[in-house]
């Protein structure tokens, strides 16, 4: 059966002219009611989102149809990320995405299922010839689950044109209920440079936000000198569902004219990262909320900008008046407005903040190197996206580079020499990021080459030498040591390591391999006896549960199966 969604009827004659791509294209991956998790271009940690979250009712199993005819051009199964997904290439140049699946269709399962049998491995990625894998709009690829970094059931439906550049599903046709309008949270105005003020204050200011009665905002009236900049935390919310999304468009306006358009409805991969420049990262880390900056700052490569008349920020001139208003939109073309009054006035004592500065400046544009006793920390030239001054100290094996409210676009380096170490010391040595109140280390991927440790990491912070000597735990779940299981489908087990992590592990059946599916979330491995593997009536399992810094466990078990 075949499942089509009606045309979707633009608000807005201007975007209805706008929009370039195929109306009647694509059908809805699902056959319910599309309800949002989450939207496109939604601000997420390090990235934006590349696709639509659409709810799944709670539930996994959801049928999962193929959105176009076309051909399986990609299957990558990951622990992380997407977990299970499937990319399927069509005719007219378009990819649609189908991820965070619970399986895949019969026939695509078998063809991984092989590949992960040959390869030996859950984690298996392969790209078929375009006359491999052949499917016709509307056939069940996959069904839905909550597989990789997904934090309830749902599916991740992307649509990627021919440079793999991931664009609004909204705009090929697909259709939400929304007549809910964008709302507004926070407001907060920015001097720029050492002789602006607002509010008789060189610092950032959060602005009082007004809610009138027709839901637009204002803010109680702001004196301002010089050049300012503007930034706002606001969502969408869809008419059926409470989850705060992101927006479609935002625009501002000074007395009239216009200052800066950001429209969310395609990007690239390789800037989605940049998502730390367009947001306020410091207030991000400290207080947990995103504001989007309505200027753009240097070195901002985002091509989501339009009509930049100054980059977006104000000059302030004394002795006058002026009316900044900020528009924000969601693809149904739902309008808020936020209305902010300027009176231009310059005071001659402000209040500053004293700068930060230590004996370790940073250049932004060159390569940077911090060297001290037995540890190395190099930074490639553009690490960061402007200069300033790093708050470097070593305390025996512990080092703080600054903390984390720069924002790295590049990855560092650090590198600790330890040949005043007894090689045998070295043995569960990694280099751990302390988080927390109690400055617990988290486990940074950690390279040993002899005396040398090394971690890669954009992320600055207090890092530090710490020492893994537990091994990981495995417990069975659903059976225990001889115990017959013939009317079971799965075998579980429960794996664990609470100091650097599981790296790897590895099942076997009477010698022979068996694939146990690894879901970090509840820390589960999940042995499915339909891949018809297992034959005897006696089996021996084992399983081989491998820690990051080398720590291992086995389990074995003798159970019967007829």
């Amino acid at each position: 059966m075949k499942y089509t969604l009606a045309l979707f009827l633009l608000c807005s004659p201007l975007l209805k002219a706008q929009n370039i791509y195929p109306q009647d294209y694509f059908q809805s991956p699902l056959d319910i009611t599309l309800v949002m998790a989450g939207t496109f271009a939604e601000l997420r940690s390090n990235h934006f989102h590349s696709g639509i979250d659409i709810k799944t009712q709670q539930v996994e199993g959801l049928k999962i149809y193929a959105a176009a005819d076309g051909y399986i051009s990609r299957i990558k199964i990951a622990h992380f990320g997407y977990g299970k997904a499937i990319y399927i290439t069509h005719p007219n140049g378009y990819t649609t995405v189908y991820a965070h699946l619970q399986r895949l269709s019969p026939t695509l399962e078998a063809y991984i299922k092989k590949l992960q049998y040959e390869q030996e491995s859950y984690e298996v990625e392969v790209f078929p010839n375009p006359d491999e894998l052949l499917v016709s709009k509307g056939e069940v690829v996959a069904y839905s689950g909550n597989t990789g970094s997904s934090g309830g059931p749902h599916l991740h439906f992307e649509i990627r044109d021919n440079a793999e550049r991931p664009i609004n599903p909204m705009l090929f046709g697909l259709d939400i209920k929304d007549t809910t309008p964008p709302f507004i949270k926070n407001v907060y105005a920015y001097p720029i440079g050492s002789d602006s003020h607002i509010n008789k204050s060189n610092e950032k200011q959060k602005l009082r936000l007004i809610r009138q009665p027709n839901n637009d905002y204002v803010v109680e009236n702001v004196e301002a000198y010089g050049k300012i900049g503007f930034a706002i935390e606001a969502n969408d919310r869809q008419d059926l569902a409470y989850n705060n999304n992101g927006l479609y468009n935002i625009q501002t306006f000074m007395n009239g004219n216009q200052k800066i358009e950001i429209d969310f409805h395609k990007f690239s991969f390789d800037e989605s990262s940049h998502i730390n420049r367009f947001i306020d990262y410091e207030q991000y880390i400290n207080e947990k909320h995103r504001l989007q900056k309505l200027y753009r700052d240097t070195n901002n490569p985002l091509s989501i900008y339009k009509n930049l008349d100054d980059e977006g920020y104000l000059q302030i001139q004394d002795s006058t008046s002026s009316i900044y208003k900020v528009k924000v939109s969601d693809y149904k073309n739902n309008n808020t407005w936020l209305t902010i009054n300027i009176k231009g006035k310059k005071y001659d004592t402000i209040k500053k903040e004293e700068p930060f500065k230590s004996n370790y400046f940073i250049y932004a544009n060159k390569t940077n190197e911090l060297v001290h006793d037995k540890v190395a920390v190099e930074f490639p030239s553009n690490t960061f996206y402007e200069d300033f001054y790093m708050d470097f100290a070593q305390t025996n094996d512990t080092i703080k580079l600054h903390d984390e409210s720069i924002a790295a676009q590049k990855y560092f380096t650090i590198t600790y020499d330890l040949s005043h170490y007894k090689p045998e010391d070295l043995e569960q040595l990694y280099i751990g990021r302390l988080v927390g109140y109690y400055k617990r280390p988290y486990y940074s991927s950690t390279k040993k080459e002899g005396h040398i440790l090394s971690t890669r990491t954009k992320t600055l912070g207090i890092y530090a030498l710490a020492k893994d000597t537990v091994d990981p735990t495995i417990k069975p779940i659903n059976f225990s040591d001889g115990k017959w299981v013939s009317n079971f489908r799965y075998l579980k087990l429960k794996i664990e390591d609470k100091e650097s992590g599981i790296s790897k592990y590895r099942a076997t059946v009477n010698g022979k391999f068996i694939l146990m599916e690894y879901e970090y979330k509840d820390d589960m491995l999940t042995f499915d006896f339909n891949d018809n593997v297992i034959t005897e009536t006696e089996n021996n399992l084992k399983v081989i549960v491998t820690d990051n810094v080398g720590n291992s466990s086995t389990f074995e078990a003798t159970f019967y199966r007829k």
